[in-house]
């Protein structure tokens, strides 16, 4: 063997393992891309792809309910003192057909209560003339029907001239989606522990029903 051969011989033994080295390492290289590319634009097999989040219907903005209001037993409290709880406002009535939801706030009030819930109950008088009595008839009214634990206010006016300012509030000053008149008995607001007033329900959304839960839900306090 010439030195030539040995030297040509001595090349090919070293440059080949050295060669497929090189081309291991970029096959390898470009596998890692190829997989780092496609990690996010398709689902694992048989594993449904998730639906997109739903989006809100409202736009809360920064008014906040701190109103001083008479309660129905005739002492006053402020709104504000309901600071770091969750709010469902509702206008009630003793006579609609919508009253028997007394029934759905109390049984709501006593699962979230605990939690940090208060519903509070506005009687008034201005849709159909369905709360004509006075303080003690309406209250005599809750106890004996429904049994009543939460919060009752005296009767306000949540529409027109005469409007409280609670109603004011909650239909003049929120935001979008949330804002506009009153329109009937059971409208419910809801109301996050910062004051602010982020949903709005219209009388024939039952309190037991799903979305409103899950509204009150999602502005529940966390727990301590």
């Amino acid at each position: 063997m010439t030195a030539c051969d040995l030297g040509t011989h001595h090349t090919v033994a070293v440059s080949t393992p050295l060669r497929l080295r090189r081309d291991i390492r970029r096959l390898g290289l470009w596998f890692a891309f190829a997989c780092a590319c496609n990690s996010g634009s398709a689902p694992e097999p048989g594993k449904p792809t998730p639906p997109p989040p739903a989006s809100s219907p409202f736009t809360p903005n920064d008014v906040v309910l701190d109103q001083d209001v008479a309660m129905l037993d005739g002492t006053r409290a402020s709104l504000a003192s309901y600071r770091g709880k969750a709010l469902l406002v509702v206008n009630t009535a003793s006579e609609c057909g919508y009253t028997p939801q007394y029934a759905g706030l109390q049984k709501l009030y006593g699962e979230l209560k605990p939690r940090g819930l208060e519903v509070l109950a506005f009687p008034s008088d201005d849709f159909g003339h369905q709360e004509p009595g006075d303080a003690q008839e309406i209250r005599t009214f809750v106890d004996e029907k429904f049994a009543i634990e939460f919060p009752m206010f005296d009767k306000v006016h949540a529409k027109g001239p005469d409007i409280s300012p609670v109603y004011r509030a909650l239909a003049e000053q929120s935001g979008d989606g949330i804002r506009g008149e009153v329109k009937w008995n059971f409208t419910k607001f809801i109301v996050d522990p910062q004051g602010k007033i982020v949903a709005r329900f219209e009388p024939e959304v039952e309190p037991d029903d799903p979305t409103l839960r899950a509204a009150l839900e999602s502005v529940l306090p966390p727990p301590r």
